[in-house]
C-alpha cells in the first residue's frame, strides 16, 4: 500500500513537471546582411548606442528633452500600464500557492418544540449557544501546467508593457527633437523674411526716388512693392506656424501653452560626425517595438497551453481545521476540535465545444502574433533604410542648395548694379530677389531636414531608452 502511494506521488510530481501546450521558439526571420542605403560596411557600433544628450550640441534642446521625460503624460500613462501588468502577474502567479483563510463566529439558535422534530418533548430546552473558529485551506494542484502557462503569459505581457513604455520613450525623444528643430527652422525663416522685407523697403525707397528724378516708372514702383508684400505676408504665416509649433512642443513637455526657450541657431547645431547603422541582426534586440511584439507572441503561445489544460481534470486539495464548543473556554480543547482533508477532481464532460473553440482561438491569436512580429521586423528594416537614404541624400541636396543660394545672392548684386546704371528695368532685380528669398527658405528647410534625418535614424534604430 505504501509503495502504491509513493508511486502515485512520483507520477504526480512527474506530471507536474510538464505543462500542456507548445514551448516557445522564436520564429525564423530573414535578416539582410546590411541595411539598404548604408554608405559604409556594417560594423558592431551603432548610432543607437549613443545617449540622446550626445547627439546634438545644444544644451537648450537637452533641457527640453529632460523636461519631457520627466513630465510627459503619455510616458506617465505608459509607466502606470507597466505597474498594472506587474500587479496582474502577481495576481496570476498567486494561484500556484495554497490559499489559507480563517473564520470565527458565535451562534445562538432555538428550535421549535412543536415543529419538524417529533422527538422534542414539551418543556425541553432547545436553545443552543456555541462558538466556532476555523482555519481552511484550498490548493489547486497544477498537474497539467495550466497555472504555469497563465503565469508565463502574464509575465510576457508584463515585459511587453515595459517594452511599450520604452517605445513611448524613444518616440518622445524623437518627437521633442523634431518639434524643436521645426521651431528653430521657422525662426530662421522668420529672420530671412524680416531681412527680405528690409531689403524690399530699401529697394522701394530707391525706386520711388528714381521715379521722382525721372529715371524710373510707376511699373518699377509696383514691382518693388511686390517683394515687400510677399515678405510681409510670409512673416504673418511664419509667426502663426511658430505659435502652433510652440504649442505642440509644450504638449510634449507636459505643460500648458507658452513661449519655448531657444538655444543655438539652426545653422550652428551639428549632429554626430559618424552615423553608423550597425548590424541588422542587432536591430531585433534593440528596437522596443520588436521586443514588445515578441513578448506578445510569447504570451499568446503560453495561452495555448492554458487552454489545452482545460481538457484534463482540475485536481484540488481542500481542508479545514477548527474548534466548536458551547463554552468559549473549551473552544481550543481537544474534544472541541474538528477537521477534514480531501482531494477533489473536476473533469469537463460536455460544454458544447467551448474548450475546443478556446484552443482554436488561442492558436489563431498566436498565428496572428507571429505575423505581427514579422511585420514589426520588416517595418523596422524599412524605417532604418529610409532614414539612411534620407540622411545621405539630404546632405547632398543641402550642399547643392547652398551653392544655388550663393549664385542667387550674386545675381541680386549684379542685377541691382545694372538697374542703378540704367541698363535694365527693375524686373530683373525683382526676379533675382524673389528667387533668393525662395532659395534661402528652401536652404533653411534642408538644414532642418538634415538634422531630422539623424533623429529619424536614431529613432528607427531604437536609440534613446537604454
Amino acid at each position: 500500500m505504501r509503495l502504491r502511494i509513493i508511486a502515485a506521488a512520483a507520477a504526480l510530481l512527474t506530471l507536474a513537471g510538464c505543462a500542456a501546450g507548445p514551448n516557445y521558439k522564436r520564429p525564423q526571420v530573414a535578416v539582410p546582411p546590411e541595411f539598404h542605403g548604408a554608405a559604409t560596411t556594417p560594423g558592431q557600433s551603432s548610432l543607437a548606442d549613443l545617449k540622446w544628450n550626445t547627439l546634438f550640441n545644444d544644451e537648450t534642446l537637452h533641457q527640453l528633452v529632460a523636461t519631457a521625460i520627466r513630465q510627459n503624460l503619455d510616458l506617465k500613462a505608459a509607466a502606470e500600464r507597466v505597474l498594472q501588468a506587474r500587479s496582474q502577474l502577481r495576481i496570476t502567479g498567486s494561484q500556484r500557492f495554497p490559499e489559507l483563510g480563517a473564520g470565527a463566529g458565535v451562534t445562538s439558535a432555538n428550535s421549535s418544540v412543536i415543529g419538524a422534530s417529533p422527538l422534542a418533548s414539551p418543556g425541553l430546552d432547545l436553545e443552543v449557544v456555541y462558538s466556532q473558529a476555523t482555519l481552511n485551506a484550498s490548493w489547486e494542484l497544477d498537474v497539467w501546467g495550466r497555472i504555469r502557462r497563465l503565469t508565463e503569459s502574464a509575465r510576457a505581457q508584463y515585459l511587453a508593457s515595459e517594452e511599450a513604455r520604452r517605445a513611448v520613450l524613444t518616440s518622445l525623444i524623437g518627437d521633442v527633437m523634431t518639434a524643436y528643430f521645426n521651431l528653430r527652422e521657422l525662426d530662421m525663416e522668420l529672420d530671412i523674411a524680416v531681412k527680405t522685407r528690409a531689403t524690399a523697403e530699401r529697394g522701394l525707397q530707391l525706386v520711388r526716388l528714381r521715379k521722382q528724378q525721372g529715371a524710373g516708372t510707376g511699373l518699377d514702383v509696383r514691382q518693388a512693392e511686390q517683394l515687400l508684400y510677399t515678405s510681409t505676408t510670409r512673416i504673418a504665416a511664419i509667426n502663426q506656424s511658430i505659435g502652433h509649433t510652440e504649442n505642440t512642443l509644450n504638449l510634449l513637455l507636459g505643460q500648458n501653452p507658452g513661449p519655448v526657450p531657444r538655444g543655438k541657431p539652426l545653422s550652428s547645431i551639428a549632429g554626430p560626425a559618424a552615423i553608423p547603422a550597425g548590424l541588422p541582426s542587432a536591430l531585433l534586440g534593440r528596437r522596443p517595438d520588436i521586443r514588445q511584439a515578441e513578448q506578445t507572441l510569447i504570451a499568446a503561445n503560453a495561452a495555448i497551453g492554458a487552454a489545452r489544460a482545460l481538457y484534463f481534470p482540475q485536481i484540488s486539495l481542500t481542508g479545514y481545521f477548527g474548534g466548536q464548543s458551547r463554552a468559549l473556554s473549551d473552544l481550543l480543547t481537544e474534544p472541541a476540535r474538528f477537521w477534514s482533508v480531501g482531494p477533489s477532481a473536476a473533469l469537463p464532460l460536455f460544454n458544447a465545444g467551448r474548450i475546443r473553440a478556446t484552443v482554436k482561438l488561442t492558436e489563431a491569436e498566436k498565428r496572428e502574433a507571429v505575423v505581427r512580429y514579422q511585420q514589426a521586423i520588416q517595418s523596422a528594416f524599412r524605417d532604418v533604410s529610409d532614414a539612411l537614404i534620407a540622411n545621405s541624400q539630404t546632405a547632398e541636396e543641402r550642399k547643392q542648395q547652398q551653392l544655388l543660394v550663393d549664385t542667387l545672392d550674386d545675381s541680386v548684386r549684379l542685377s541691382t548694379l545694372r538697374y542703378k546704371g540704367g541698363l535694365d528695368s527693375y524686373l530683373p532685380v525683382l526676379d533675382a530677389e524673389r528667387n533668393l528669398f525662395t532659395g534661402q527658405l528652401v536652404l533653411a528647410q534642408l538644414r532642418r531636414d538634415e538634422l531630422l534625418s539623424v533623429v529619424s535614424l536614431y529613432r528607427s534604430l531604437g536609440g534613446g531608452w537604454q
